[in-house]
């Protein structure tokens, strides 16, 4: 069996703070995760991947669902905190919108973004808890945050939701942003999106977003 190379993650175990140890084990996870997948991996194969004791795993996490959905939440932290650094500008509602879009793509399609939503997908019938956590991690932090600018966009008089609050509004964003993109790179993984198809998608649902929700000049 040829075996996924999978590349260090430098936020991994980062947003919490964990010790050297842990960070570790968090790392030897994700490799593991993303090469053998939730049911086939273990936490022996963790332990021999991160060089340390059974007794160390479980010293700083409790089971092997605990470090997936830690591996999850690292995984995510990039993306989110790029989106929570997005400053909206009166007047410049499109602009953020395209910058939160590619902030997104980007995430959902990356090789490890793709293969963890593959994971949960292929394994969420036998451990429904692992859905919730990728939804709570991903997708969620990120629909509040666009959520978020929304808010302000509409504040600003750049947009108008109408019945809609700024989630709900954020949730039609955000799905239309991932929709054909995400589904065709999950059912094709050797036909990735190229930035100019990324982008070219971006303004697409952009446009479309601002011809139903944004203000008339």
């Amino acid at each position: 069996m040829t075996k996924l190379i999978v590349t260090p993650n430098r936020h991994v175990g980062v947003e919490k703070g964990l010790g050297a140890k842990a960070n570790t084990v968090l790392q030897a996870a994700r490799t593991i995760f993303l090469t053998y997948g939730f049911a086939g991996a273990t936490t022996d194969m963790i332990q021999r991947e991160a060089g340390v004791s059974k007794s160390t795993v479980y010293a700083h996490f409790t089971n092997k669902e605990t470090l997936f959905s830690e591996v999850v939440k690292a995984e995510c932290l990039s993306t989110s905190n790029h989106i929570r650094s997005i400053q909206f500008i009166p007047g410049k509602i499109k602009e953020t919108l395209h910058e939160v879009a590619d902030a997104y793509l980007q995430i959902v399609l990356s090789k490890s973004g793709a293969s963890l939503a593959r994971i949960v997908i292929a394994e969420v019938e036998r451990f429904p808890r692992l859905g919730k956590t990728f939804y709570e991690a991903g997708p969620k932090p990120c629909i509040l945050l666009v959520a978020q600018l929304l808010s302000l966009a509409h504040d600003a008089g750049d947009i108008e939701l109408g019945t809609l609050t700024p989630e709900e509004a954020a949730r039609v964003f955000v799905g239309a942003v991932r929709s054909e993109p995400q589904l065709h790179y999950l059912t094709h993984p050797n036909e990735k999106p190229t930035k100019v198809q990324r982008e070219q998608w971006s303004g697409l649902v952009v446009e479309t977003f601002m011809r139903a929700y944004g203000k008339a000049d």
